[in-house]
Parts: structure tokens; sequence; C-alpha cells
């Protein structure tokens, strides 16, 4: 009797998620085995069917502006009737009924999982509450155009780019006075004077090195690349200003300039060099500048271990290859290993660790696609490219970074701080071990993040574009 009422109680359940599932055919269904319940089977369809066209990860797909809604129901209307237009063809006679239904959802869930950059209005406190951290921003700087980078000075002081190509140097009392002697910037479109670093004998030396949208003109036409120049800093102005490095070739556009510095243990620099937005030769070619990590001595001389020193027709300061916009360089001090980020299309972004020689797949194999929805490559891995630590589907447009040292942050400590342009909040990627196990949305809608660093004292400081801001994070 106890096991026929139970049979019985199982098989009405049954009956009602049926019926259930007949009112609405796009309901999340969990009967084992059920069609709708395969999600398994939809991710194939979607990577066997749709893939090819709208990219391997469904993540970076649904990051667009749906031109035919993006309901379970536009979407289900859209896979089996296709459109009018005829960009999207009927999956009518490929797909039964459930497996569209199935494909729409596992779609919709792709486009729900978004949402968790959706944070509504700016708040308007200065303090900001997260999973095991509330903190307060302190204001150092404010009103100026587009802060880019920042240096400590050992006084306490701190030296600031501005994208415009002015440099400001921020008293501890946070007055501004403008450094004098800059070079010539092409400050249009993601051009400017971006990132600087002290030289690690600062103290002794005074140098220091930023880099910058340099330019140049032919026959009427501005050109523009990435320049490293090396100054010697006396009082508010630059001295024996030396351009170190200038990547080949000069190019028309106005984006993806890189840039980020960082001196190695080894007292070499390093930096990121942008493909300057032609994919389709510079990044994948050692014969050019761009689209890379080069590593230089000090005084822009090439070290004579660099990877490729002795390849004919290469680039001798080339480290690696295959990047597309690097905006992040760092240095793990507990590892030793250098750290990069680069801003993927549509979708993509990824942290790499930078080893000498390795291609880093751009555009051969990435898992972004292209900003007008085309597929850049069918491929996300392949034999001889270099796979990411973390990658970011949609792109969060990354920009700076650094790691949480020290006890003022207890809960974050070793953990790695990436800022966010496009979503304006701070990425925090939690560690351990050297991998990447989970990430937190910190002070969402701060504004564009464009740099993260931590300070001398102890505190976590970004810089913060359109109106500019530095804040210094205090915690509560």
């Amino acid at each position: 009797m106890k096991k026929y009422l139970i049979f019985s109680l199982f098989a009405a359940f049954v009956c009602l998620s049926f019926v259930q599932l007949k009112e609405n055919k796009f309901a999340q269904i969990t009967v084992n085995n059920h069609p709708l319940a395969d999600s398994v089977k939809a991710e194939s369809n979607y990577k066997n069917l749709c893939g090819k066209c709208h990219g391997e990860k469904v993540d970076a797909f649904v990051d667009r502006t749906w031109k035919y809604g993006s309901t379970n129901e536009n979407l289900y209307k859209s896979i089996k009737q296709g459109n009018s237009d005829k960009v999207m063809h009927s999956f009518e006679k490929t797909l039964s009924d459930d497996e569209i239904v199935a494909l729409s959802n596992y779609i919709a869930a792709g486009i729900t999982r978004l949402k968790r950059y959706s944070f509504g209005a700016a708040q308007t406190s200065n303090v900001f509450t997260s999973e095991e951290q509330t903190i307060k921003l302190d204001t150092i700087v404010k009103g100026v155009g587009s802060p880019w980078s920042f240096a400590f000075l050992p006084s306490g002081e701190i030296l600031m780019t501005d994208k415009s190509g002015k440099i400001y140097r921020v008293g501890k009392d946070k007055s501004m006075n403008l450094i004098s002697g800059t070079p010539e910037v092409l400050a249009e479109g993601q051009g400017g004077l971006l990132d600087i670093i002290l030289h690690p004998n600062f103290k002794k030396n005074q140098l220091i090195y930023f880099s910058y949208s340099a330019v140049k003109r032919e026959d009427g036409t501005k050109l523009g690349t990435t320049a490293i120049m090396r100054a010697k800093l006396n009082g508010d102005k630059l001295e024996d200003q030396k351009v170190i490095f200038e990547a080949l070739p000069y190019s028309k556009t106005r984006h993806h300039y890189g840039s980020r510095l960082a001196f190695g243990k080894d007292g070499l620099l390093y930096f990121s060099v942008g493909e300057r937005g032609n994919e389709k030769v510079n990044p994948q070619s050692i014969e050019n500048d761009l689209g890379k990590i080069h590593r230089i001595t000090e005084d822009g001389k090439v070290p004579a271990d660099n990877p490729f020193v002795n390849t004919p027709g290469a680039k001798p300061t080339i480290f690696t290859y295959g990047n597309r916009n690097p905006q992040g360089l760092l240095f793990n001090n507990s590892t030793g290993q250098l750290l990069e980020h680069e801003h993927g299309p549509r979708g993509g972004d990824e942290i790499n660790i930078i080893a000498p020689g390795k291609n880093y797949g751009w555009p051969v194999a990435t898992y972004g696609i292209n900003y007008d929805n085309k597929i850049i490559s069918e491929k996300t891995a392949m034999e001889g490219i270099q796979q990411p630590l973390h990658y970011w589907l949609p792109s969060i447009a990354p920009s700076g970074m650094t790691f949480v040292e020290g006890d003022k942050y207890k809960a974050w400590k070793g953990d790695l701080m990436v800022g966010s342009l496009r979503f304006k909040y701070l990425n925090r990627c939690k560690m351990k071990d050297g991998k990447i196990v989970g990430e937190e949305l910190l002070l969402k809608n701060v504004g564009r993040v464009r740099y993260v660093k931590m300070g001398p004292d102890g505190y976590l400081y970004i810089a913060v574009e359109g109106p500019g801001f530095i804040f210094r994070l205090l915690p509560v």
C-alpha cells in the first residue's frame, strides 16, 4: 500500500509538470531526461549550429543589441522561423520543437548572466559595502580630465599622467603642480599621455619613464604610435628627455596603443604595445612592434637574451606576440611571474602569465567575437597558443591591476584587483594557489576605473576617468 501511494504521488507530480509545460513551454523543467531539461544537448546544439556564426561561447554572443527581441519567445521564434532580413535562417527542419525551446532557454540564460553588470543608479554615498569589506573613498585628486596612471614619489607625493598630455605632481596637501617638459602627444581617440613609473633607483638618479602616443606628419596626415620616454625629474620640470623606444610602423588609427610599463627584478623594462586595430597583420608577425610585449634595458638597448634577438627579420625587443591591446602589466612579487591583461573585442578579455617567446593567440584563437557580431576565429584554443589564466565574457574592458599586499585589507590579501572601464567598477579576482577561483564586483558605478595600485602607505588607490579622480580606499 505504501509503495502504491508513493508511485501515485510521483505520477501525479510528473503529470502536473507536463500540464505546466503545456501552458508555458519556456518553463525551466527539471524532470530527468526530458528534452527541455537537457542543457548539455542545448549547449551542444549551440556550438554545432550557432557557434560558427555567433561564437563558441554563448556569453559573447548574448552581449549585443537584439534586433528581434531577447525574451525566450523572441529567441524561439527567431530560431524556428528565421528572420525577415534572412540574416538568420530557419532551423525548423533541423531541430525539433523541444530542442528549439531548450536552445532558446540556453541562450536566455546567457542573457540573464549579463545582468550581474546592471548596477542601476550610482550611489550618492562615498561608502561602499562588499562581501567582506566596507570601504570609504578618500578623494586625493578631483577635477582633472582623464587620469591614466600615477606613481608614488619617495616624498609621499604622487606623479599623475593626464591623457591630455600633462603630468602633475600631487602634494601631500592635495595641491597640484604642472610638470613642464612633456613631449607632444597625439591626444585623440585612445591616444594621449599614458603610463608612468619610476626607475628602481629613483632616489639616486631621479629618472622616470612614461608611455605616450607619439605623432608625426606625412603629406599633411597625422600618424601615431606608442613611444617610451625617459627623463629626469628636477622639481616641477623634466630634463634630459630621451625617447628610448618607438613602436613601428606608425599608423593612421587612433586606438589600441597599449600601454603599461613594469621594471623586473632583472633591472629590465617590460612594456606593452597594442596592435593598433590591424589584427590581420600586426599581432602575429614578429617583423613589426605592434601587438606585443617588449623588453629593453633601462636606456633602451636590446637585452642579449631576448627570445627573437637572433631571428632574421624579427624585431629584437619583442618578448611575446599575439597580444591585442594590453592595459595591465604587473610582476607578482610572491612568484616572480609577469602578468598581463588585454582587451578582447566583444568578449575575450584575458589575464595571461607572460613567458618569453610565446604566442598569445590574437586573432587566431580568441574567446570573443567582433563588434559587428561576426566571428573572428572559430577557435578558442590551438596548439602553440598560450591559454589565458582567466578570461571575461562579456568584456569588462580591463585597465590597470595590482595585488593586494599588507594587512589593511585582510579579507582581500593576495587577491588581484583589476579596473573595469566598461562597467565602471573594481574587479576583485580571488586568488588561490596562483589561480583565480572567484570574482567580486566592488565599488559599483564608481566610474571608469583606469588604474589601480597599492600605495607605499599600504592603501589601495584607483584612478577614475571623466571627470577625473584619484581615490584612496579606506577600510571602515
